[in-house]
Parts: structure tokens; C-alpha cells; sequence
């Protein structure tokens, strides 16, 4: 049977993500503790949103989560606290993508402390509560599904039997193998065939209900070490080679984009067994 081998969170957009042991489940992502994923985002002057696209040293900031935010911390850098109350009274207009939303400013200390690391003039923004920015429906079956500062779905799910498929694939070619944080899953299962999530109607854990809805179309991100946030080396030359998906116009996908059907509130928990459903 399918078991979750981890879990992951991203407190900050295009920052380094937090290995955790269980993350509650909302509609609009994994939780753990009083964090959501991407709830934080890294904006420029203009508001719109920043990514390792272009400036790959983001997997360098570090955060550590606790009840009243989060502490970070990067090489070369004072430790830095994000509290929820800092941004709280300074609401801004931002832009992820085609979406126009409102957040709120983490203020000019913050805003100098991300701007020493990523080199040019950004500030950090927290998710508006009272925002709405929702996942595509051709997607999601024309369902409403919520979503943070994700790149468009709430969840991101992949298979260690993908990552251990590709990585022989990669040793063959006398490259190294890659570790999975490269593709920056929320959730990572054992126990299927390589890209067998790829085909599943639902994964099931008690009340829980999760569906796959759209294969995820692989940026220039998984060139970037996010260990030393530099580039190198790039599988996606590799992954071109039978991982080209007509479904999403040709693009290079790995791991499926997730929304939850059922069980909010409820928790997920490494080690866990979970029944998936084909869909066929």
C-alpha cells in the first residue's frame, strides 16, 4: 500500500522549505503549526512576485517556524523574526502570476534584509485573509479550490519511484543522482511504480480525500542546487526525453498537482498509509 514518506511546507514562496512529521490539511494546502504553505511572498517594487527563476539564492533563506511567525535566517545574515502581527496593519496590491490580490507589507526592516540577499530593491508580503485567488477550474472539475501565493494549486504531490526512475536515468548518463527536494513536493509517497500518480482518480487516508488534477509542468527550478542556490546540474534535458505531456501543451511535468476533496482539518502524518483509486 501507498505511505507518505514526508511531508514538506514552504512558509515563504521560493524559499527553502521546512521538513515536517504531520501537516494539517485546509483546502487551500498543508498547515503545520500556525503557518500555511506559501503564505509568504517575495515581491519587487511593482508588487509582482519573485522566484528562484531569477534569483536562485531565495533557496538560501532559511525559515524556522513558531507560534508568532517564523525566524530566517541566510549566509552572511543576522537571523531575522517575521512575526504575523508585523504585517498585519500595511495592506499593498500584489501579483502572482494573472492574479491581482491584496497582502500585506512585512515593513522596510524586513524589506532591506531581503533586499541584501536577493540584490535588488523587494520587499516580503503575508497573505490577506480576506483574498480570494483560486486554482484553475478547467482543472479542478469546476470546483472552487483555494490557493495561497502557490503557483496555482494547493498541493503538490510526487512519487519517490518518479525521482528514483529519473535519477537512473541521470546515473546511466554518468550525472548524479538528485535529491527530491529539487522538485518541491508537499507530499511524498512510497510504495507506487514510477509516475503511477500520474493515473490516480484519489488517494485515501480515513477521512481524507485527496485528487490529482493536472500534471505539473516543470520550470527552470529543479536546475537549482537548493543547498548552495546556484544552478547545476539540470535533469529537465533528461525528463524531455519521456516526460513531454500533450496534456499541458508539451510541457515537461513531474508530480501532480493535488486539491483536496475531503477531510479538512484532518492530519497527514509520515509513515501513513494511504488507498488510491486509478482512474481507469
Amino acid at each position: 500500500m501507498p505511505t507518505i514518506t514526508s511531508l514538506h511546507i514552504y512558509p515563504i514562496k521560493s524559499c527553502a522549505g521546512i521538513a515536517v512529521t504531520e501537516a494539517t490539511l485546509t483546502s487551500a494546502g498543508l498547515r503545520h503549526q500556525q503557518t500555511n504553505d506559501r503564505e509568504w511572498m517575495v515581491v519587487d517594487a511593482t508588487g509582482r512576485f519573485l522566484t528562484q527563476r531569477d534569483y536562485p539564492q531565495m533557496a538560501l533563506i532559511v525559515p524556522t517556524l513558531y507560534a508568532e511567525g517564523m525566524r530566517l535566517t541566510a549566509p552572511g545574515m543576522t537571523a531575522l523574526e517575521v512575526t504575523f502581527a508585523l504585517s498585519a496593519p500595511n495592506p499593498i496590491p500584489v501579483t502572482v502570476w494573472d492574479d491581482n490580490l491584496i497582502a500585506h507589507d512585512c515593513g522596510d526592516a524586513v524589506a532591506a534584509w531581503f533586499s541584501a540577499i536577493i540584490g535588488d530593491a523587494c520587499r516580503l508580503v503575508h497573505f490577506d485573509a480576506t483574498s480570494k485567488r483560486l486554482a484553475s477550474k478547467k482543472w479542478t472539475g469546476g470546483r472552487d479550490v483555494p490557493t495561497l501565493f502557490a503557483d496555482g494549486y494547493p498541493i503538490l504531490l510526487a512519487s519517490q519511484a518518479s525521482l528514483d526512475d529519473l535519477n537512473q536515468k541521470l546515473v546511466l548518463q554518468g550525472r548524479s543522482a538528485l535529491p527530491m527536494n529539487r522538485f518541491r513536493p508537499n507530499i511524498v509517497i512510497d510504495g507506487v511504480e514510477a509516475f503511477e500518480e500520474d493515473f490516480v482518480e484519489t488517494f485515501s487516508a480515513g477521512n481524507v480525500q485527496l485528487q490529482p488534477v493536472k500534471p505539473c509542468p516543470r520550470c527552470p527550478i529543479p536546475s537549482i542546487d537548493q543547498a548552495t542556490g546556484k544552478h547545476g546540474p539540470d535533469p529537465l534535458d533528461i525528463l524531455q526525453t519521456y516526460r513531454v505531456n500533450p496534456k499541458v501543451d508539451g510541457g515537461i511535468t513531474f508530480g501532480m498537482n493535488t486539491i483536496l476533496l475531503e477531510g479538512e482539518g484532518e492530519v497527514l502524518r509520515v509513515g501513513q498509509e494511504i488507498a488510491m483509486e486509478l482512474a481507469f
